[in-house]
């Protein structure tokens, strides 16, 4: 039952994390009235609290080793708590409001996955590379679960005749969520933790792991700008009311049921050849969706279902990638994946802060009529963007040496 407890802690901190990076900019701009600029420079701002914070909570995850189940509670009950005052916000509450509790639940956020992933040594059932491959295939299949669920919910809620939009009911689901999850995971916290030595950038780059955290902010980058501006680009861009769940489901299968494969994979001919094979599917999938007519449902649908088997590959390869250099070296884990979850999560805050008032600047509104030149903007910040900074990535992997391998 271990590996499935993994996937279960795992599937609430994807349903917690759709929400922050993918529902976040429509429900603040459609339900609270704050534009899209705005919201952009919020994310960026709370952010700086992470540069601080993330580096902090791994360091003290490593340096109270015993107190794993304390800090799995405390996440799971930040959650509990947040996500049901978010989404409940009234259309007059102060942008203050919102500030405070988003930092309360990016706190929880970057706690629990900081401890899940930090803890990888500790939660394989051996700290060899074949086991951490097959921990990170669990855990990151309980992500895709757990993104998927938090991507058609809403819809969901509408559907039975929930309110504004379902997000009300959809706070408190998250909020159930989270309690039903710390219940039935207290096991799997109780194991004797594996630690390592202290953490410096020169044990860093010596082990290679400063080269994947630069990858993974890089390669964090394009999926990032995607998940912010999907909504509007189905939507607005495509011209697909209603048809964003289903895609966003179709995407998040693809890359969960490829995330078994690309663990095989990664386990036989290494994770540098299998991240070149991988890639290039992401890069077919933004030119694609750069020419795409507006109206064209079954093109996108073959993008997303491209591009979200890509995805399985980032996902579970970059970390166990990460994992079996720290564990190599003898490093603290949960102090190193504290830095790793801040790259990724700056990734995300700088798509937003870029891209979203560049939209604002080009004119578009989400949900109305919009000009040819924003609609060609938000083309260009949803599919260009993405493709160039993929290459780059792509580019980056080629370079990688030799010897950064799980097998």
């Amino acid at each position: 039952m271990l590996y499935p407890r993994v996937s279960l802690y795992a599937l609430m901190l994807a349903a917690a994390g759709i929400p922050l990076y993918i529902h976040l900019p429509r429900f603040a701009s459609v339900n609270l009235g704050i534009g899209l600029g705005v919201i952009g420079t919020l994310l960026l701002a709370i952010r700086l609290v992470d540069l601080v914070q993330d580096p902090l909570i791994g360091w003290a995850i490593d340096r109270w080793p015993g107190a794993q189940l304390m800090f799995a509670t405390m996440a799971a009950i930040g959650l509990a708590v947040g996500f049901p005052l978010l989404f409940s916000l009234p259309e007059d509450a102060s942008i203050l409001s919102l500030v405070v509790i988003l930092i309360l639940l990016f706190s929880a956020y970057s706690l629990g996955t900081i401890l899940l992933y930090g803890r990888s040594a500790t939660l394989a059932k051996k700290p060899n590379s074949a086991e951490l491959m097959r921990l990170a295939a669990y855990r990151e299949g309980g992500q895709l679960a757990g993104v998927i669920a938090a991507a058609s919910a809403p819809a969901l809620f509408v559907a039975i005749g929930a309110e504004a939009q379902g997000y009300p009911a959809f706070g408190m689901f998250l909020g159930f969520l989270s309690i039903f999850t710390i219940l039935l995971t207290f096991p799997m916290w109780r194991r004797t933790p594996i630690t390592g030595q202290g953490l410096s950038f020169a044990g860093l780059g010596q082990a290679g792991a400063l080269r994947l955290l630069t990858l993974a902010l890089v390669n964090s980058l394009p999926v990032a700008i995607t998940s912010t501006l999907f909504l509007f680009f189905v939507e607005d861009r495509l011209q697909l009311p209603g048809k964003a769940g289903p895609l966003l489901i179709l995407f998040f299968l693809s890359a969960g049921t490829s995330v078994p494969l690309w663990a095989k994979l990664g386990n036989r001919i290494g994770p540098k050849q299998t991240l070149i094979i991988a890639m290039p599917l992401s890069i077919a999938g933004f030119v694609g969706a750069a020419m795409l007519p507006a109206g064209e449902l079954t093109g996108f649908a073959l993008i997303c279902f491209a591009s979200g088997a890509a995805l399985g590959a980032d996902m579970v390869v970059l970390p166990a990638m990460f994992s079996v250099v720290l564990t190599r070296s003898g490093l603290n884990a949960s102090a190193a994946f504290g830095i790793w979850s801040f790259a990724g999560k700056l990734g995300l805050a700088l798509a937003a802060f870029f891209t979203l008032p560049l939209l604002e600047r080009s004119g578009f509104n989400p949900g109305q009529s919009n000009s040819v030149q924003a609609l060609e903007t938000l083309n260009l910040a949803y599919a260009v963007l993405p493709c160039v900074l993929k290459l780059g990535a792509f580019g980056m992997v080629l370079t990688l040496p030799t010897e950064v391998t799980v097998k």
